[in-house]
């Protein structure tokens, strides 16, 4: 059953001439995720099960983020192969109520696979939600997604 998408949500999504199972490959291991995911950031751990730990680090990407740290740290809540990943993304030291998610689904489509990436339930943090959720939907784009395609479609 895929992850409910909660109210404050961004959205990024590409579609990749493979087939799910060719693209869900690349969420298989540490080493495999990191050749994407962690472009843009550093993927720091990555667990690829049911209870496992995710951990990126964006310190100095963002404009305006220079020297804050920018840690975020949560555990898998849903591991569906071939369809979908979903872990909680708590920001380390902030103070949140409680994480937001990070959702990736494969579905097929138009012969290939939509990838679609979800940063949402933002509404969890607490009173910052507004502003937060301002703050990714302009810090995500779709060079995660890009660079899957590029090594999917090799």
């Amino acid at each position: 059953m895929p992850t409910p998408i909660g109210v404050l949500a961004v959205r990024r999504s590409i579609l990749i001439a493979a087939p799910p199972e060719r693209v869900w490959a690349e969420f298989t291991t540490f080493e495999r995720m990191k050749r994407w995911f962690g472009v843009g950031h550093k993927l720091v751990a990555y667990e690829p099960r049911v209870g496992g730990i995710v951990e990126t680090d964006a310190s100095g990407v963002p404009e305006g983020h220079e020297g804050e740290a920018l840690r975020f740290r949560g555990r898998v809540v849903t591991f569906e192969p071939n369809h979908e990943v979903t872990f909680e993304q708590d920001w380390l030291g902030h103070g949140w109520v409680a994480p937001p998610y990070v959702t990736i689904r494969l579905t097929p489509a138009l012969g290939g696979t939509l990838v679609e990436l979800f940063h949402h339930t933002i509404e969890r943090v607490g009173p910052s939600a507004a502003e937060d959720h301002a703050g990714f939907e302009g810090g995500w784009d779709t060079r995660h997604l890009l660079a899957l395609r590029t090594i999917v479609e090799a």
